[in-house]
Formats: structure tokens, C-alpha cells, sequence
């Protein structure tokens, strides 16, 4: 069987370097992942490593890349590629991305190939974007769910959840065989309320960089996600200005994020009538439903 990844030239000698990965694929709430990859990559001097051969990882079936039609010919063809980027923060500080679309099949192998760019190159730590949709307002800070193979790594962050299952992903599957291997990894999921879900959200993915900076002390490129994240608020605000349901959901949701938090900062104080505190099984019960649903939305039709 043909090897997984082909080297572009040399690889770099590199000091012990930070390794992104943000891969497309089951879930982007708010297109998080995606606006983050396209806010990393547009950094001047990126080049290409390495690239995986797609033929051997993706099901096209499942997911069909586009191609665009013009009157009486295919004019362009959307190639998946799946690549090792070598990038550098603002800083100048060299860091690699992993990005493209989440492998469908081979796994296994998948990763131990990643794991073994993570050895050629001396990566010091993993880390990996996610983006989840919750029953949290716009009007709110945007939340992270932080995890580890140390609880050191993610220091700062508390849990919303207790114990849940959900669908893999090549990308938390590579988290989890990197620190079977003593390899260290963290992963943020940044939360997207979910009526936002199926629209850009720069202001997640500007979350999201900066969680890996406060991780990795990388200086990360949010100063157009942020921009972009103002005018966005606006008109959210506006839309949901013109909508008395609208209005009454972000105000309920944003009682029950107060009175969250107030329960997390340990003032004791009881929630208004009609603001019932959820507790962390609810919420992972609630995460669980969205995400089952959305596996079988996403489940390629059965031939």
C-alpha cells in the first residue's frame, strides 16, 4: 500500500514547534474551524510540508467536492487537499497547521503518520479546533470546553460537562493516541450559540485563536477576525431587534447563562422564576441529541 504523505523537500530544522490541527469535517458550528484555518494560512510565507494522498482518505461519496459548470463545460474542479502547513505568528515564531478535509477512512493510519511528522519534526504539543453548538446567547463571552492528556495543559478552564458520549473524529482520536504515546495534546471547542450554527461566526474562531495563544504563547492572527466579528454582532443585533421571539429566546438564554455563572463564581444566588439552572448531565445530554442527529443527517445514503 502506497505511503499516506509525500515530503516537499527537506524538512526544516524547527525548535520544538506548536502542530495545529483543524480539520474539516462532522461539525463547525458557525464555521469557526474553517474561519480560523483561512485567518492562519493567510499569514505571509506559508508554505506547504507535506501532503496526504486524499484518494486513500476520503469517502467522495459522502462528500462530493464541488465543481462548476458553465454553459457547456466543467470550468473548475475543487481539489481536496489535506496538507502540513510551516506558518509564523505575528511574532515571526515558526508553528505548523494540519488542515483540510477530515480523513474518512484509514484512521489508524492516518495518524500514525501524523504522529510520526510529529516525531520527524519535533512538535512539543498538539493542539485541535473544534467548534459546538449551545444554548448560550451572542450578548455573552464566548465559551471554550478545554481538554488534555495533562490536566496541566489547560489550566483555567472549567468543564460544562461531566461525562458524555459523542461521535469521533479523526482529529480528538489523534488527541487521544497522542497522549497514549506520553505525547502532550490539548483540544478547545469553542461554544457558538446554536441559533448562529449554520452562519459564519468570526467571533468563535477569533476564541479559538486565542485559546491557542493563551496555550502555546504563539501570537495568532485575530485582528481581522475580530473586525469581521463586530460588524457580524451588529447585524445580529439587528435581526433580532425586528423579532419579538427572537428578542424573548436571547433574553431567556442569557438569564440562564447569569445565573450559570453567578452558581460557578459560588455567590449562591437563586435564579429568577423561570430561569431553572441546567446542570452539567442536561447539557451533555443536549450535546449528545445534536450530535447524534447531525451524524445521521451526515451519514452517507445507503446503497
Amino acid at each position: 500500500m502506497p505511503e499516506l504523505y509525500t515530503v516537499n523537500g527537506e524538512l526544516p530544522e524547527l525548535d520544538r514547534p506548536v502542530l495545529v490541527q483543524a480539520m474539516s469535517g462532522f461539525v463547525d458550528a458557525g464555521g469557526a474551524t474553517r474561519l480560523a484555518c483561512e485567518s492562519m494560512l493567510d499569514s505571509p510565507g506559508a508554505r506547504e510540508l507535506a501532503v496526504f494522498d486524499i484518494d486513500q482518505l476520503l469517502d467522495y461519496r459522502s462528500r462530493r467536492p464541488p465543481m462548476i459548470f458553465v454553459e457547456d463545460h466543467w470550468e473548475s474542479y475543487e481539489e481536496p487537499r489535506l496538507a502540513l502547513h510551516l506558518l509564523n505568528d505575528d511574532e515571526g515564531t515558526p508553528y505548523l497547521l494540519l488542515a483540510g478535509p477530515e480523513p474518512d477512512l484509514l484512521w489508524e493510519r492516518f495518524i500514525a503518520a501524523v504522529v510520526e511528522l510529529v516525531d520527524r519534526l519535533g512538535v512539543r504539543v498538539t493542539v485541535g479546533l473544534n467548534a459546538i453548538p449551545m444554548g448560550v446567547p451572542h450578548t455573552r463571552p464566548t465559551g471554550v470546553t478545554a481538554h488534555a492528556t495533562r490536566p496541566d495543559l489547560i489550566l483555567g478552564y472549567e468543564s460544562m460537562f461531566r461525562r458524555i458520549q459523542v461521535p469521533g473524529s479523526a482529529g480528538n482520536l489523534l488527541e487521544y493516541r497522542l497522549g497514549q504515546r506520553g505525547r502532550d495534546a490539548i483540544g478547545f471547542a469553542v461554544h457558538v450559540p446554536h441559533y448562529l450554527a449554520q452562519t459564519a461566526y468570526p467571533t468563535a474562531a477569533e476564541e479559538l485563536l486565542a485559546s491557542v495563544s493563551r496555550a502555546t504563547g504563539l501570537l495568532l492572527p485575530t485582528a481581522r477576525l475580530r473586525q469581521d466579528g463586530d460588524v457580524i454582532r451588529g447585524e445580529i443585533d439587528q435581526q433580532v431587534a425586528l423579532s419579538e421571539e427572537a428578542t424573548a429566546m436571547v433574553r431567556a438564554l442569557e438569564l440562564q447563562y447569569d445565573t450559570l455563572l453567578r452558581a460557578r463564581e459560588g455567590t449562591n444566588l437563586l435564579a429568577e422564576e423561570g430561569a431553572p439552572l441546567p446542570s452539567a448531565d442536561e447539557l451533555g445530554a443536549e450535546l449528545e441529541r445534536f450530535l447524534a442527529e447531525h451524524s445521521r443527517r451526515n451519514d452517507p445514503p445507503k446503497t
